[in-house]
């Protein structure tokens, strides 16, 4: 059966043709099981006329049987040292602020630093993700590192506050496109049964990068110069890109040429970062029920409609309705959107709650948050594992985030306790939170025509940066309301944390906490609701049978 016949078969099943067919497509010769057709039969099939994609400008697949052992190592190394480059850049920054802003005499704009990269990188994850289908892994990744790299050197030569941040928003399209195609080359060498396992990897770069990016950034502020935080960024992604290109030409090619709709990923874009100003001011720089963040949100709502009315009228649209859609993607981006969210929201709060109730300093709070930042590996690790083998291999997530909601309510009920005992029982949280991430980003490519990949991953990574980016204002509005208006609850707590009673922030923090495990409790709700499908790759059916 040729692989003509074999896109013809899946479009008359009505459903999208998925990974189901990844290790018999791309499987040596002598392993492969492809068996002849009847004459009748394949004449039947070649009168089925292919629905569910386009195949007019699609290059051939190319067997990534060519790929050996030592070449997969030597791309995942280079794609983990891509994806540390985007994670370390978001935070890394952090620590030299304030030195950032005594050269240049600028204190009023320093969170611009921050939040250009952020918005940029938001934004533009749903764009990167869609290029990569339409012109090429390759392409884009070489596009995604050069603006990176470029707006590195320009951040590393500002000359004032205005070219820094403007060079800040350059180096976050460039960043936010790179954990897109990151994860979506990944799903282009490696199976989706086996897929899993990698991702514990990529959660341990973005613990390092998060837990390190401080710690380095404060280093080169104090010792060296504030520019190193950026200068590093360039033989690293000089090595990336080494390691990295000579073996993309054998990944196997699942891209097709087609019109990019820019209209359509415009409207995306500008609605997204209208969206993100709103939550990022509202509560702090304005009030909610401000002016300035009603017109914000009115605009993101109006935006996201005619992006949405676009996408139901064009013919090509950026971000095809219908992919987001069906029983499996909503779901997994859903769940997998609230676990983010809790993570982050707990993350950045959390400091706050160890100065005032346990009276810790702010690098002690720092790493107070290892636990709950850093443990999450582990919970990834296991469902990865995991599903190599499982059949039924969404129970693990599903197990993992119930397990999580419960501890994050006994925390609620409980507080305040001994911090030992706090800290395990927030680590015990997220393990079972991480076990969401490897199940749901390789349910969500799994489900998906193999040329659309890209497009789904990065709006599951659009989509989980909004949700996240919700949250934490959510658990900020919580605390105000809880503690009072004029709380500062970003950047450093200590001017702030000298009038808060700690009774007061334990009974605030009650309510985070509840918050926290009423996502998590959706993220398994979530879950059960998502459809299982079976996923491609190496049988283990042994293996399957002993752990059922």
């Amino acid at each position: 059966m040729n692989k003509i016949e074999r896109q013809c078969r899946g479009s008359a099943d009505g459903q999208p043709l998925s990974d189901d067919s990844w290790s018999e497509d791309f499987r040596p010769d002598h392993l492969r099981s492809d068996v002849l057709l009847a004459d009748d039969i394949a004449e039947e099939l070649s009168r089925i006329p292919t629905e569910a994609i386009d195949l007019e400008h699609a290059p051939p697949p190319v067997a990534s049987a060519s790929l050996s052992p030592a070449e997969v190592r030597s791309i995942l190394i280079s794609l983990l040292m891509a994806m540390f480059l985007a994670a370390l850049d978001q935070t890394i920054v952090a620590t030299a602020l304030p030195t950032i802003g005594r050269q240049f005499g600028d204190v009023s704009n320093l969170s611009w630093v921050i939040t250009a990269y952020l918005l940029a990188s938001t934004a533009v994850a749903p764009v990167f993700g869609t290029l990569s289908d339409i012109y090429g892994r390759r392409a884009t990744i070489i596009a995604a590192m050069a603006m990176f790299m470029v707006g590195s050197v320009l951040c590393a030569l500002a000359p004032n506050m205005l070219v820094l941040i403007i060079a800040r928003a350059l180096q976050g399209l460039g960043g936010g496109g790179i954990l897109p195609i990151v994860q979506t080359i990944i799903s282009d060498v490696v199976s989706p049964r086996e897929r899993g396992q990698y991702q514990a990897y990529f959660s341990g770069v973005w613990v390092s990068a998060g837990i390190g990016g401080p710690i380095l950034g404060g280093i080169f502020a104090e010792h060296l110069h504030w520019s190193m935080i950026f200068w590093i960024n360039i033989p690293l992604g000089i090595g990336a890109l080494a390691l990295m290109l000579p073996n993309m030409k054998k990944i196997p090619v699942f891209h097709r040429r087609r019109k990019v709709d820019w209209l359509g990923g415009v409207l995306l874009m500008i609605s997204a970062v209208a969206f993100m100003l709103a939550l990022t001011w509202g509560g702090t720089r304005f009030s909610w029920l401000s002016p300035t963040i009603i017109a914000l949100l009115g605009a993101a709502v109006a935006i996201g409609f005619a992006f949405v009315w676009h996408a139901m009228h064009t013919d090509q649209p950026f971000l095809p309705l219908s992919l987001i859609g069906g029983r499996v993607v909503p779901y997994a981006m859903a769940a997998g959107g609230c676990c983010m969210g809790a993570m982050l929201g707990l993350t950045v709060h959390l400091p706050l709650y160890y100065e005032v109730v346990y009276g810790l300093t702010a690098a002690e709070a720092g790493l107070a948050l290892i636990p709950i930042a850093a443990v999450s590996v582990l919970g990834a690790l296991i469902a990865g594992r995991t599903m190599v083998k499982a059949v039924h291999y969404k129970r693990i997530a599903i197990g993992g985030t119930s397990v999580a909601a419960a501890m994050g309510l006994a925390i609620a009920l409980l507080t305040p306790l001994p911090l030992w005992l706090l800290l395990t029982m927030l680590g015990i949280l997220s393990v079972g939170l991480g076990m969401i991430f490897p199940v749901s980003l390789v349910s969500i490519q799994n489900a998906v025509p193999r040329p659309q990949v890209g497009t789904v991953t990065g709006a599951m990574n659009f989509f989980r940066a909004l949700v996240s980016s919700f949250t934490v204002a959510a658990f900020t509005t919580v605390l105000l309301m809880a503690l009072g208006p004029n709380l500062a609850i970003s950047g450093e707590h200590a001017q702030a944390t000298q009038a808060i009673a700690r009774e007061e922030m334990i009974t605030a923090f009650r309510y985070v906490f509840e918050s926290a495990a009423a996502m998590l409790a959706l993220a398994a709700l979530f879950l059960i609701l998502m459809e299982e499908r079976p996923l491609a790759g190496p049988a283990k059916q042994a293996a399957s049978v002993v752990s059922e």
